[in-house]
């Protein structure tokens, strides 16, 4: 069993910036892969970006060139730096926990963060 414990977002203009925290319960380097999806209204949820314990990272085409994941193993944590951000990330935001078991992937996810960017 995997508990993650998000804090950070909030309201900001466009433009600025806002951070995404994510404690897991467990040692991350345990875990797969660790990401942010996001859910706006009216829409499903979907991948901002992951981290695996490989050191792969994978980004969307909207996030790759404002927002920055990164991984503390120390801290058993995973941050979102989101920059320059605009009306449309106006969202939910989750943190994902991708734990590789003996029968398969099992996901955990944060209770979310909500993230307003407007003007």
């Amino acid at each position: 069993q995997v508990q993650l414990v998000e804090s950070g977002g909030g309201l900001v203009q466009p433009g600025g910036s806002l951070r995404l925290s994510c404690v897991s319960s467990v040692d991350i380097k345990s875990i797969f892969q660790l990401g942010w999806y996001r859910q706006g209204p009216g829409d499903i949820r979907g991948l901002v970006a992951s981290t695996r314990n490989t050191g792969e990272i994978e980004y969307r085409e909207f996030s790759e060139d404002r927002f920055t994941i990164s991984r503390d193993n120390a801290k058993n944590s995973v941050k979102l730096q989101m920059n320059n951000l605009k009306h449309e990330d106006t969202a939910v935001y989750f943190c994902n926990a991708q734990v590789d078991c003996t029968t398969g992937i099992k996901n955990y996810w944060g209770q979310g963060r909500q993230v307003n960017v407007y003007s």
